[in-house]
């Protein structure tokens, strides 16, 4: 196949870079160079894919089998690559995510569940309170433009290697680290993560196949709570110490969900069952998943591998995690 991917050079554009390639595929990029250098495996097509113009000169005279946008997340944007992509491509794999549902505070949801409404007016800019409409909105512009030629999947928390989120790494890295570690809320409650190269293997599995249509992408299958995720880094890492603590102290202390203690929502959110989506459809198309122990290894290794005065983007300070530990 023939493959242009919208971005391609960070986390799951890379992944599924690699993954094309591995396959004998041909892949070019479309993208600025600003995130990171151009990948020298790839014919790299440089441009902005908020300028028609731009795109138009650059699409030229060019023919793909598909199109993999993992860039896409304001709905104008994605206008605009789906209008000038679409006679250059047979189908449009759009990433969206499970974020875009109305209703994420009762598991089970699947692809057939309402989603939330596109904002009107669009903002200029990604905002994160906006995340999940504007996926919305993007998922509505592929439909309308592409039809039966369009592909959406709706991840939940991509993890592994390369993740620029530190939402799931914080916690191989904090367990690693030992002494008592702050766990929060329920240790019952039910999360989802997939490792981005499984994703990335799924994904290129389904363009070769030309599968059509919507899919929740989380896993695993057998239901993960959060104490098996942290009992699985223990495992990999023995010595820590977990210290439960719930969710209305983590409240009281004004612990920002998701962001400062990654994975946690409390059961009063709206949100509690983002990671409680039904991947039945995903599953019966190919989706596999690697064993937890083994991303949490190459999470860690990676996430040792970098500068030892990396900012974390998530996570419990230490002196915020004694301030919990001590309250």
């Amino acid at each position: 196949m023939r493959v242009l991917v919208l971005g391609g050079t960070i986390f799951l554009g890379k992944a599924v870079t690699d993954v094309l390639l591995a396959r004998g595929h041909q892949v070019t990029h479309f993208n600025r160079g600003k995130s990171r250098p151009p990948d020298t495996r790839v014919e790299t097509l440089p441009g902005d894919r908020t300028d028609a113009a731009a795109m138009g000169r650059a699409f030229s005279g060019r023919l793909w089998d598909a199109v993999v946008d993992t860039s896409g997340y304001l709905p104008q944007v994605v206008r605009l690559s789906a209008a000038s992509l679409r006679d250059k491509a047979s189908r449009y794999f759009l990433v969206s995510s499970v974020s875009a549902y109305a209703d994420l505070s009762a598991p089970g949801y699947d692809e057939g569940s309402p989603l939330l409404t596109t904002p009107d007016p669009l903002p200029e800019a990604l905002a994160p309170e906006f995340y999940g409409p504007l996926k919305a909105g993007c998922e509505r512009v592929i439909n309308e433009t592409w039809g039966e030629h369009a592909t959406i999947v709706r991840p939940g928390l991509i993890v592994g290697p390369n993740d620029p989120t530190d939402r799931f790494t914080y916690w191989p890295a904090r367990i690693a680290r030992g002494g008592t570690v702050v766990a929060p809320g329920d240790p019952a409650r039910r999360v989802q993560v997939i490792d981005v190269r499984d994703l990335a293997l799924w994904m290129v599995t389904v363009l070769e196949r030309d599968l059509p249509g919507v899919y929740n992408a989380a896993g695993p299958v057998q239901p993960l709570t959060m104490n098996g995720l942290l009992q699985g880094c223990l495992m990999v890492t023995p010595g820590a110490t977990l210290q439960w603590v719930p969710d209305g102290r983590l409240l009281e202390h004004k612990v920002a969900p998701w962001s400062e203690m990654p994975l946690w929502l409390p059961s009063s959110d709206s949100m509690n069952s983002l990671m409680a989506a039904n991947i039945d459809r995903a599953v019966a198309a190919g989706l596999r998943f690697r064993p937890l122990a083994q991303t949490i290894v190459d999470t860690l290794a990676w996430a040792n591998g970098r500068p030892a005065d990396h900012r974390w983007k998530a996570g419990l300070s230490a002196e915020r995690e004694s301030e919990l530990l001590g309250s």
